[in-house]
């Protein structure tokens, strides 16, 4: 029992959240960003960007948007996404820092979208101004979202009255913050819904996390881990039962193989080194298990008296 609650005391929510949202994207126009390097400074940004695919046309019919949970329905070219778990509070200041990351990635968006792809070079504290041609993407590309697990009493009080305009959805809520309009999505306080299931999997309330576990459809073998691992870190068992532990260890296997080009020199060189011998030349003919090797080198493997017997016994 100690153990478990160690793991819920560590449990990386920003990270697993950031899982989550790229299954729940794949197969739809657009991608998700786990962490953002910003150009202006080496850091990383602690919310996620959901952005368009290249060459993906603006989405106008429902096929793209479909099933996606409650709040998302708005999405347009760039989207900036701040989550707060149950542990942490969504207050002014997380909107502050909301919007001051929108103002940096918009800015590199711009760069990016104009001058093509940055070349790879070491970050630096400052950029130069960018040519009075380039401007910046229209603010119409650029949409904000704060999603919270619990209900955000502080920041309900530091709003300016007629601020916060309820949506047609329970939870869901749009916030003026300063001259930005800013969509609220309150886990804890949405529709029981199969299409909030991604959503659900993030509440506090165990109820609803169970809906979550039962309703949620995994569309690629990490989000099937991340199930597995969310049921084991709230000590909840996994609504269908079908998948075990023998499961999550093939899965982790098969991602493993899936990402094995991936891994840097040194890890595949320790995942190597714990096979056995035959297990690592099983498969390959003999040039390939001699490739690297000069005949010095391979004669010098060789037993004299065999390969005396050897040129004997075919008469050379």
């Amino acid at each position: 029992m100690r153990y478990a609650g160690r793991m819920r005391d560590l449990t990386p929510w920003h990270r697993l959240f950031g899982i989550a949202l790229t299954d729940l994207f794949t197969g739809r126009p657009w991608r998700v960003e786990l962490e953002k390097e910003l150009a202006l400074k080496s850091q990383r940004l602690d919310v996620l960007i959901i952005e368009r695919l290249p060459g993906a046309a603006a989405v106008t019919d429902a096929a793209a948007l479909a099933d996606l949970p409650d709040g998302l329905e708005n999405l347009t070219a760039h989207n900036v996404l701040s989550f707060k778990s149950k542990q942490e509070a969504l207050d002014g200041w997380a909107m502050e820092e909301l919007i001051g990351h929108y103002v940096t990635y918009r800015k590199l968006a711009s760069i990016q979208a104009l001058r093509g792809p940055p070349a790879a070079e070491p970050p630096t504290d400052s950029m130069e101004p960018a040519p009075a041609a380039e401007r910046l993407l229209p603010e119409a590309a650029f949409r904000l979202y704060a999603v919270a697990t619990r209900h955000p009493a502080k920041l309900f009080t530091q709003l300016a009255p007629g601020a916060r305009h309820r949506t047609a959805w329970p939870g869901v809520y749009d916030v003026d913050w300063g001259s930005r309009r800013i969509r609220l999505i309150v886990l804890n306080a949405l529709a029981k819904h199969p299409r909030n299931a991604p959503w659900e999997l993030f509440a506090s309330q165990l109820d609803r996390i169970r809906y979550g576990l039962a309703h949620y459809r995994p569309r690629s073998p990490t989000a099937r881990l991340l199930r597995f691992h969310l049921a084991t870190v709230h000590q909840l068992e996994l609504p269908d039962m079908a998948y075990t532990l023998d499961d999550f260890k093939l899965d982790t296997y098969r991602m493993l193989i899936d990402d094995f080009h991936a891994l840097s020199l040194e890890e595949r060189q320790a995942l190597l080194e714990r096979m056995d011998v035959a297990d690592r030349l099983r498969g390959l003919d003999p040039e390939e298990r001699l490739r690297g090797l000069d005949a010095e080198e391979v004669l010098g493997m060789l037993d004299p008296e065999q390969v005396k017997a050897w040129l004997q016994r075919t008469g050379h």
